[in-house]
């Protein structure tokens, strides 16, 4: 039952090049910076990430890219990150852009045993219809887009309504970061972290963690457990100092 392993290096050691990782994090909050770098460092290629974002210039998923790891992202946002964006127009990167609450939804929806599900969302738009540009070439030209989707029509409180089918989200391996947790696997998250980083966990087949605190078993409350044990794999411990490496997406200040 102790998935404590002694490394990040050793802990995405069997992930294979041209793998699906589910990343958690909600922009820079809740990253698993440690496991991307020691990714990196494996020299990893032509990986998918479903992602919430692609990490910033220089950090998070963002150093993948710079070094021409992914092949493809599925993620809702692509903002603050100049390389994602060159990338994407350049034609070098597929993008499967999905609203935020559907890709959330689509990637619990992996972790529950559910299939695909019916949505409101996108309905009457490219994102039921198709079309959306998943890559272009380097002229600019979309040579891979969205394909129409499956509506139906469903009786609500309000009457009849369309629905568009989106389908679930599996990813070969999970990587997320936890505030807390211990070596059963049991997570818990903090603030904005909890956004994305549970439903990551949840959708990989094989999930690894890495925590920046590791407690025994028992010392957490199970009404405070918010990923249980069963959805992870492994668990790195971070030394104080990577658990302090935190970067700040956008600084804001004002004038004294």
């Amino acid at each position: 039952m102790d998935k404590v392993v002694g490394t990040a290096a050793e802990a995405v050691a069997d992930i294979p090049d041209g793998a699906t990782i589910s990343v958690g994090g909600f922009g820079l909050c809740g990253i698993p910076s440690v496991l991307i770098a020691a990714l990196l460092e494996a020299g990893t290629k032509d990986l998918q990430a479903v992602s919430n974002n692609a990490g910033v210039d220089g950090w998070g998923l963002g150093l993948l890219l710079e070094a021409g790891r992914l092949r493809r992202m599925v993620a809702s946002y692509v903002g603050e990150n100049k390389e994602f964006a060159r990338q994407y127009l350049a034609g070098e990167l597929e993008v499967e852009l999905t609203p935020q609450g559907t890709l959330a939804e689509r990637m619990r929806a992996g972790g529950s045993g559910i299939p695909a599900f019916f949505t409101a969302t996108g309905v009457g738009t490219q994102v039921a219809e198709g079309g959306l540009p998943w890559r272009y070439d380097d002229a600019g030209n979309v040579v891979v887009s969205s394909p129409a989707k499956q509506t139906q029509v469903f009786e609500t409180p309000e009457g009849p309504k369309e629905f568009v089918l989106e389908h679930a989200i599996v990813a070969d391996f999970g990587l997320v970061r936890a505030w807390k947790g211990d070596r059963h696997g049991n997570l818990v998250f903090r603030d904005s972290a909890r956004n994305f980083n549970p439903l990551a966990a949840m959708c990989g087949r094989v999930t690894v963690a890495e925590v920046e605190e590791l407690v025994e078993p028992g010392e957490i409350d199970p009404n405070q457990v918010h990923t249980p044990g069963v959805f992870v794999h492994r668990v790195v411990e971070l030394t104080p100092e990577q658990a302090a490496d935190k970067r700040i997406e956008k600084r804001t200040v004002r004038p004294r």
